[in-house]
């Protein structure tokens, strides 16, 4: 009994740790969740507790507590594959599936849209999502890496939108300006993203078009099973049968379909979390400050793309503009393209922008005639003119707005309703300020598919979605936590630092900026995406990263200097719409027929 107990105390702390804690004391890492489990088998019922070495055949007949049940089979195991059903295909759904496949699951997609179409900008992929794809899929990984542009391994960081010179220069972030009045002061917090990556070994934060992606890795699941997505028949709701017995999914058109289980990754408007919590889809209270179960975070976002080569263009990754009641966010994301994002403090439906990926028209936006950059330039008058020369290098047509709507983490209610589970934006969406929304998205699909791996017969199935939950609250909750602190410090606590030598920033924010600098940058940041990236299945990747690095450098050059050349022969500038935009928004045959 003593000998049980500890085992079952060191497999759950084991569930809750940092995974180079987990990789120290279980050689498998991808396995370190349940690495206990797998060696001790300890089964439990209301009066007695045993313990049993982990024998294949053991373990298969002690899982069947009643003949009612199925065995479910792997590989290397008689029984049945596990059926699943997954609604919504965008990141978490389609990676979800890609894990599952691999594993000899029986995998359905049912998506939104009527036929996939080349819709989205840049999604961020952190080194913490990079270890998860390269667990899952060798080839995904090279795949991935093949269109992937990195930011982490350049200058990334805080400058002050007002005091930037317009040159965008490369400065130290010191604070030399306070007794030397030449001293540039226009970089203020730097991050440690490289550090923190290769602290871990793994390979640095970037960005892949959301497109590209896409068609990875429904290439791959078609790999492993040709039919696995229905397009244009979305999931409406669901009937969780019981212990053992599975789910009937309903779909838009009438039809059900039956399944051991249900992944609702079906966005932040998600029709099973909508079930699953007494929701109503997109019901709107209090002047829209709350949607769904979704509260308005206090922010809109205007996002915009161009192509423009600055004197940082290869020495910078991404930037965030800060100044009074706004931040200006620009990153790299290849081929010579910039992306921006123009945060602003404005209440819920100071709509000026359409909001679907190239769904919608300049007639939906409430005056078609105003240039929308024009009147995002109104809002930063007196800011830097490096803003200025992103904004007028900006093709109007280019600029869509949305409301930033996130939860509050699910830490007294479970993700899982019997044989149905939520993932992803479904039950997590969070701000985009740590670009974390799809990396989070992605361990869960991975953590959820390594638990139901480990399921020997259907009776165990809804206790694995709980085992789940519990392995995965813990750190998204500090991940939405903190993405959504970014957003109120830098609106609510941030304006433009003081200096001793002009009037930019007299406020009592101000001088509380100023001494933020040294903790955020000594502190702070480090502690933050060391956490992040502390999730790594995969492990040190050695020399793996630098060489990478080193292969794309060379590409990257080369193919900006491209764009760069043709933008300034024809004037060409590429019309993209910004990453956490969802597509699913839009009619989906409208979409497709104005891309077409």
């Amino acid at each position: 009994m003593k000998f049980y107990c500890l085992a079952s105390i060191i497999s759950a702390a084991t569930a809750f740790a940092p995974t180079s804690f987990r990789a120290a004391v279980a050689p498998h890492a991808t396995t370190s969740l349940t690495s206990s489990y797998e060696a001790v088998k300890c089964v439990n019922n209301q009066r007695t507790s045993a313990l049993l070495m982990s024998d294949v055949e053991t373990e298969a007949s002690e899982d069947i507590s009643s003949p009612d049940y199925d065995l479910l089979g792997r590989p290397a195991r008689p029984g049945r594959p596990l059926k699943i059903a997954i609604a919504g295909g965008g990141v978490g759904g389609l990676t979800t599936a890609l894990c599952m496949l691999k594993k000899g699951f029986d995998v359905t997609v049912y998506e939104k849209t009527a036929a996939f179409a080349r819709f989205g900008g840049p999604i961020q992929f952190a080194s913490n999502a990079l270890s998860v794809i390269k667990e899952i899929d060798e080839e995904l990984f090279e795949r991935v890496m093949d269109k992937f542009t990195f930011t982490g391994t350049r200058t990334c960081g805080i400058k002050d939108g007002l005091r930037a010179d317009g040159s965008f220069r490369m400065t130290n972030d010191s604070l030399d300006y306070l007794w030397n009045a030449d001293a540039p002061a226009d970089w203020f917090v730097k991050f440690p993203l490289k550090e923190c990556a290769d602290l871990f070994g793994l390979p640095y934060t970037g960005v892949i078009d959301r497109p590209d992606l896409q068609e990875i890795l429904i290439d791959e699941c078609r790999k492993i099973k040709p039919d696995f997505i229905s397009n244009g028949n979305p999931v409406t709701g669901y009937v969780s049968k019981g212990k053992g017995n599975g789910v009937t999914v309903n779909l838009a058109d009438g039809s059900e379909v039956e399944a051991d289980i249900l992944v609702g990754s079906d966005g932040i408007w998600s029709a099973v979390r909508a079930q699953m919590y007494g929701e109503e889809i997109k019901k709107s209270e209090k002047a829209a400050l709350k949607r769904q179960g979704c509260k308005y975070s206090g922010y809109t976002v205007f996002a915009g793309e161009t192509i423009l080569k600055t004197d940082d263009y290869y020495e910078t990754g991404y930037k965030v503009y800060i100044g009074p009641k706004r931040y200006f966010v620009t990153s790299d994301v290849g081929d010579g393209r910039i992306q921006w994002y123009a945060f602003f403090a404005l209440p819920p439906g100071s709509k000026k922008a359409p909001s679907g990926w190239g769904g919608t028209e300049r007639t939906d936006q409430a005056d078609p005639e105003e240039n929308l950059v024009d009147y995002i330039k109104s809002l930063h008058e007196g800011w830097s003119d490096e803003v200025m020369t992103v904004l007028d290098s900006t093709p109007p047509e280019s600029v869509e707005q949305r409301d930033l709507y996130d939860r509050s983490p699910e830490l007294l209610r479970s993700w899982a309703d019997g044989n149905v589970v939520l993932i992803g934006d479904a039950v997590h969406p969070m701000m985009p300020n740590l670009g974390q929304g799809g990396c989070q998205a992605i361990e869960d699909a991975f953590v959820l598919s390594e638990t139901l791996e480990l399921v020997k017969s259907s009776d165990k199935l809804e206790g694995a979605l709980q085992d789940f939950y519990k392995k995965r609250i813990v750190r998204v909750s500090i991940v939405q936590f903190l993405s959504r602190l970014a957003s109120d410090l830098i609106i609510n606590a941030f304006d433009t630092p003081w200096s001793p030598h002009d009037d930019l920033g007299k406020t009592w924010k101000s001088y509380l900026t100023f001494f933020w600098k040294p903790l955020l940058q000594y502190a702070i940041f480090p502690g933050q995406f060391a956490y992040l990236y502390s999730y790594h299945p995969t492990g040190n990747m050695g020399d793996l990263p630098a060489a990478l690095q080193a292969k794309w450098k060379k590409q990257h050059e080369e193919d900006a200097e491209k764009a760069f050349a043709a933008a300034s022969e024809d004037g060409y500038q590429a019309v993209a719409a910004p990453s956490f935009f969802k597509i699913a928004e839009q009619p989906e045959t409208v979409m497709a027929m104005k891309k077409n």
